[in-house]
């Protein structure tokens, strides 16, 4: 049997938002996923509304919504109607389909800290998993999903508007290749990236300590790998864990090594002028998209601005920087930089980084030494004529992953 693409309980949730929340959500997300995925064009060139549709399955997932929302113009009784074929219950052995994925992901990347509050069953509750599906976190059940489950743990925390299941990206998966090549068990942590990265690190603090005592073997080596705002929950969740250690948390401790992989450490700045300065997105080939964010922000893109991974920004919301947390002092720490230019000192290298983050702020450097984090020069790399998300299917930076964590 086919999983529908959406589920009623899906569409109930999407009912609690507005038809033009809806349309234009989906709008800007796929203008940002099309930008990113794109060559870029020379800055002040501007964007026809073709060159902001994705193609192939992505651009299905986000024309489904922003069709299903206009066509059942926002009522749920409409909107059930309309999709009623695709409503059939999914086998519960099947792995999720990855457009329904997409979707909700975007949605709770930009939406999610609503979703949350409000009891959107659209709103991804965080859990651990393995091929798409939820892992139960005691011993004989990991045994059973895991099969040949490893004393070497792999973490793998997803991005802004993501979800584990994109790991897998250009036919290569640095979990499965990890495992394949090195021997790791990897885990993939799905969850809701549009709430503060404080709440999602206090919530995997406790999560990961479940994961430590339900693993059916002694744990031997603990890795976290977060690609982009996935670096600064797993970072959260040890700086949290290490405070909650008096409650008797365990596996902060344990953490062997952190990899950040363009991860804002010190924000996003193309994010952050997009809070006020249009004009200078409308600039920047893969940032434009985001000046549409000027009203709806979630948690989780404030803190992305940032860099931060605690409850607020010194000083309030608009503050220009977040409170200073070192790195994890018990983990060796690690940090891949993208650069869309040929070499360090490329014009589009200096201006651009990734796309999405600045080589400075993967790296962890800052202007102001005591606000830097101390990466170790030889656990730093940059890799060039790569985008923010192309980190994920890279060759070069699988090859740094196998050195550092073999």
């Amino acid at each position: 049997m086919t999983q529908p693409l959406l589920q009623a309980a899906d569409l109930r949730g999407a009912a609690h938002l507005t038809t033009d929340a809806v349309v234009g959500l989906a709008s800007l997300v796929e203008a940002m996923h099309a930008r990113i995925t794109s060559l870029p064009r020379l800055p002040g060139a501007g964007a026809t509304a073709s060159q902001e549709r994705t193609p192939g399955v992505a651009g299905m997932v986000y024309g489904t919504v922003r069709g299903v929302t206009r066509v059942a113009g926002g009522s749920a009784e409409a909107l059930l109607g309309w999709l009623a074929p695709a409503l059939t219950a999914p086998d519960p052995h099947q792995a999720p389909r990855p457009e329904r994925e997409a979707i909700l992901a975007a949605l709770n990347g930009v939406l999610g800290d609503h979703l949350a509050t409000t009891d959107n069953p659209l709103a991804i509750a965080m859990q651990f998993r393995h091929a798409g599906r939820a892992l139960p976190l005691e011993r004989h059940a990991l045994r059973s999903r895991l099969g040949c489950a490893s004393p070497k743990v792999l973490v793998l925390l997803h991005g802004l508007c993501m979800n584990d299941l994109q790991w897998h990206r250009a036919e290569h998966d640095h979990g499965e290749a990890l495992a394949r090549d090195l021997g790791y068990t990897p885990v993939y942590l799905h969850y809701n990236s549009g709430l503060s990265v404080s709440t999602n690190g206090r919530i995997l603090a406790q999560l990961m300590e479940g994961l430590y005592s339900g693993w059916p073997m002694p744990i031997e080596r603990l890795v976290m790998i977060g690609h982009s705002m996935g670096g600064l929950v797993a970072r959260s969740a040890i700086h949290h864990g290490a405070l909650m250690q008096r409650g008797g948390l365990r596996w902060p401790g344990r953490v062997d090594d952190l990899v950040c992989l363009g991860t804002p450490h010190h924000g996003a700045p193309l994010e952050r002028a997009g809070h006020g300065v249009d004009l200078l997105l409308g600039a920047a080939p893969y940032a434009a998209p985001l000046a549409r964010l000027s009203k709806v922000r979630s948690a989780g893109i404030n803190d992305l601005r940032h860099g931060n991974i605690l409850k607020g920004p010194a000083g309030g919301d608009d503050a220009d920087r977040a409170d200073p947390v070192a790195l994890p002092s018990g983990a060796r720490c690690f940090a891949v930089a993208a650069s869309l230019g040929p070499a360090s000192g490329s014009l589009k290298a200096r201006l651009l980084g990734d796309g999405l983050v600045p080589v400075a702020s993967a790296l962890g450097r800052h202007d102001e030494p005591d606000l830097g984090l101390a990466f170790e020069p030889e656990r730093q790399a940059v890799v060039h004529d790569t985008s923010h998300l192309d980190l994920l299917s890279s060759a070069a930076v699988y090859a740094l992953l196998r050195q550092w964590l073999g």
